[in-house]
C-alpha cells in the first residue's frame, strides 16, 4: 500500500504503549505477569510451584486488619518458587522495576528470612533477570 510497511498486532500495540505513560507499579506488574508466563510455559510440570505473594496493594483498613490477622508479613517476596535444590529450601523473588528499590520493610524481611541461608532471595527488574536467576537456582538439583 504505497510503500508503507504493514505492521502486525503486536507491533502497533507496542508502538501504541511505547506512547502513553506507564505507572511504576504498572510496569512492575508486567514484568511480573511475563516472568509466570514464561515460567509456565517453560516449566509446565513445576504448575503450582511458583506463586506469588498478594502482599501489595492498597487496601481499606478492614481488609487490611483481616490480613494482619490471617499472618500477611510486611516486606515477604513477591514470588515464591516451592523447590528445593542442593543448597536452598525455596527461592524467594521479589520484583522490581529497572529503578525500584526494595521498601524497609521488603529488605528487613530478606534479612530475617535468609539469615541462616536456608532460602535464596533474589531481586529481578526484568525477564531476562528472572529467566537466569530461576535457570540458576533449578540447574543446581539435589
Amino acid at each position: 500500500m504505497n510503500g508503507e510497511k504493514k505492521l502486525t498486532f503486536d507491533e502497533m500495540m507496542a508502538a501504541m504503549n511505547a506512547n502513553t505513560r506507564k505507572h511504576p507499579a504498572d510496569e512492575e506488574h508486567r514484568i511480573q505477569c511475563a516472568c509466570v508466563r514464561w515460567f509456565n510455559v517453560q516449566y509446565p510440570k513445576l504448575h503450582g510451584r511458583l506463586f506469588a505473594v498478594p502482599n501489595g496493594g492498597r487496601r481499606d483498613a478492614t481488609t487490611a486488619a483481616k490480613l494482619k490477622a490471617e499472618g500477611v508479613v510486611p516486606g515477604v517476596a513477591d514470588l515464591v518458587l516451592l523447590i528445593s535444590n542442593r543448597d536452598y529450601g525455596a527461592l524467594l523473588i521479589e520484583m522490581k522495576t529497572p529503578k525500584g528499590r526494595q521498601s524497609d520493610s521488603q529488605k528487613k524481611w530478606e534479612k530475617t528470612v535468609c539469615a541462616n541461608a536456608e532460602y535464596k532471595y533474589v531481586v529481578c527488574r526484568s525477564l531476562d533477570d528472572f529467566i537466569r536467576e530461576v535457570g540458576s537456582y533449578l540447574s543446581n538439583d539435589n
